[in-house]
């Protein structure tokens, strides 16, 4: 196939499942530029092995699990460069962003509930991370097991474990959160 017809049709398959790309980056960066960055080197990594896609099987699984890789290496190296990088000079506190202004009642507690859960997801493995991300897609466990290469009976066993976890984690974040703001009475200034 010549190039410009190739260049062509991953162009439109492109477009046409960017909301994986997206979902993929946002699940593994945390702002808007190491998304962006992560979404390109997916797009670039999918690019480079287009040409052996398998007309069989459903594009859709092919993107996922080309991304995944892609994101699970990003942060696989990220994390060695964090551990390996050295400390020299004074911190640099104009980097630390100002607090947003509050948000008042529901706002502000959906915002939090939505934060705890982003803190809890932040600190999955990836391979919990990736099984999120396409059970949230409501993937079926067929092609999550495809996509991720591991059998159907994992997926579901690890779905049941990744909820459960969820929400024991979530529960200690907004324990550890109402502790801080809320702090439990140890009895009066004599001790009563």
């Amino acid at each position: 196939m010549p190039h410009a017809a190739l260049q062509s049709r991953f162009e439109a398959m492109l477009t046409e499942h960017r909301g994986i790309v997206l979902k993929v980056a946002f699940a593994y960066a945390r702002d808007a530029a190491d998304r962006e960055d992560l979404a390109q080197e997916i797009a670039a990594q999918l690019w480079q092995s287009f040409p052996r896609l398998d007309p069989a099987r459903p594009v859709s699984t092919w993107m996922y699990r080309v991304a995944l890789n892609v994101a699970i290496s990003s942060l696989r190296k990220a994390r060695v460069r964090s551990r390996h990088q050295p400390l020299t000079g004074e911190p640099d506190v104009t980097a630390v962003p100002a607090p947003a202004p509050p948000l008042s009642g529901a706002a502000d507690a959906a915002d939090d509930r939505l934060d705890v859960l982003r803190t809890c997801i932040d600190q999955l493995e990836p391979l919990s991370r990736a099984l999120l991300v396409l059970y949230l897609d409501d993937r079926s466990s067929r092609e999550i097991a495809e996509i991720l290469g591991i059998s159907e009976t994992n997926v579901t066993t690890r779905i049941g474990r990744l909820k459960s976890h969820l929400r024991a984690s979530v529960q200690r974040e907004q324990d550890a959160a109402a502790a801080t703001t809320n702090p439990a009475s140890t009895g009066g200034p004599h001790g009563t």
